[in-house]
C-alpha cells in the first residue's frame, strides 16, 4: 500500500517545550497522528498540584489520544502502542526507549537531535556546544538503534553560534528549524526518499547530563571560557559559585589582580576578578533572590569588593 500524510500512521513521543512545534507543524501538514507518549504529571510548585508537560497540553488542544508509562518496558504500555498499529514513532525530547519499543513500527524510529550527530552525544548537546565555545551547531534527525544517539542519520542542519548567545536563545532559535526537520525527514522516510547514513565514531563526543557539580564555576578556565560556561548553564541550571548564580558576562580589558575569587565595583559596574583574568557580570542571582542586573546589584553594595 502507497502511503501519503492521511493513511501513514504516526506516534509521536515528547516532552517539554522544544517538543511542541514539531508536533504542531505535523498536525499542520495533514498527518495522521494516532497517539502521543509523553511523561506522567508530577506534583511541582508550592501546592505540589500536579503539572503536565507542554507535550501533553498541545496533544489536548490537538485532541490526540496519550500514553503516560511510568515503565516503557510494562506489557500493558507495549500492548497499547502495538494496538495502535503506527508505521512510524516520532521522538523529540524524550526518554530513552527500550528496543522492544522503538522496533516495534515498520519504518522505525526516529529522533531530533540538538546537535551535528556524532557531535555532543547525550543529554545536554545545546549547553555543552555553549559551554566548549563552538561557533557553530546544529540539529540531526536519525534513526533509534541499541546505543545512545549512535543511529544512522537522516538529515541535518547547521546554525551559528552568535557571539554571547545564551543556550536559551539558542534553544528558540533552533526551534522553528526542528519543526521543520521533523516533517521533512517523515516526508522522505514516507515516499522511501532517506537513506540512513553511517556515523563516524571518530568524531563523536560527549555532552554528559549536567549536575551540581559539573555547572559549578571553573576558575581554571580562561576569561572566555568562563563566560562560555556562565551563557552555555543559561538559563538552566545556572553557572553556581558561594550562593549567586552567574546569568550573563562580558569580556573586559581590565585585569584587576587577585589570588581569589571576588565580586568588584568598578565605575558602577559589576566585575568578577580571579587569578586568570576579570569578566564583567551583566546579570546575577543571589541565593534567594530575584535574577538583577550587575548594575543593580553592584548599586547594593556597600563596600567595593566582596570575596567568594
Amino acid at each position: 500500500m502507497s502511503l501519503d500524510s492521511n493513511t501513514l500512521r504516526i506516534v509521536y513521543m515528547g516532552t517539554p517545550e522544544f517538543a511542541v512545534a514539531p508536533l504542531q507543524a505535523l498536525h499542520d501538514s495533514g498527518f495522521n497522528i494516532v497517539g502521543i507518549v509523553t511523561v506522567a504529571d508530577k506534583p511541582a510548585g508550592r501546592g505540589r498540584k500536579l503539572q503536565q508537560s507542554p507535550v501533553k497540553t498541545k496533544s489536548l488542544e490537538l485532541g490526540i489520544s496519550i500514553l503516560q508509562p511510568t515503565n516503557l518496558k510494562e506489557e500493558r504500555f507495549v500492548s497499547q502502542l502495538r494496538a495502535l498499529n503506527a508505521d512510524l514513532f516520532v521522538v523529540v525530547a524524550f526518554r530513552m526507549l527500550p528496543e522492544q519499543v522503538w522496533m516495534l513500527p515498520r519504518l522505525g524510529t526516529f529522533n531530533l537531535h540538538g546537535s551535528l550527530l556524532p557531535k555532543y552525544r547525550g543529554a545536554a548537546p545545546l549547553h555543552w556546544a555553549v559551554i566548549n565555545g563552538e561557533r557553530q551547531t546544529g540539529l540531526t534527525t536519525f534513526l533509534l538503534d541499541k546505543m545512545i544517539d549512535t543511529g544512522g542519520i537522516l538529515l541535518q542542519q547547521t546554525i551559528d553560534i552568535e557571539e554571547n548567545m545564551t543556550t536559551g536563545e539558542l534553544h528558540d532559535a533552533l526551534l522553528p528549524i526542528g519543526a521543520s526537520m521533523v516533517v521533512e525527514t517523515v516526508q522522505g522516510l514516507m515516499r522511501n526518499e532517506l537513506r540512513p547514513t553511517r556515523q563516524v565514531e571518530h568524531y563523536a563526543t560527549h555532552a554528559p547530563k549536567l549536575n551540581k557539580e559539573n555547572s559549578e564555576l571553573d576558575f581554571r578556565r580562561s576569561p572566555q571560557e568562563l563566560i562560555n560556561q556562565i551563557h552555555g548553564l543559561n538559563p538552566f541550571p545556572g553557572a553556581h559559585y558561594s550562593g549567586y548564580k552567574f546569568l550573563k558576562a562580558l569580556r573586559c580589558v581590565e585585569h584587576f589582580e587577585t589570588d581569589i575569587p571576588q565580586l568588584s565595583v568598578r565605575e558602577k559596574h559589576l566585575f568578577l576578578d580571579y587569578p586568570n583574568g576579570s569578566i564583567e557580570i551583566i546579570e546575577i542571582k543571589p541565593s534567594g533572590k530575584r535574577n538583577m542586573s550587575g548594575k543593580d546589584f553592584a548599586n547594593g553594595l556597600n563596600e567595593p569588593f566582596l570575596s567568594l
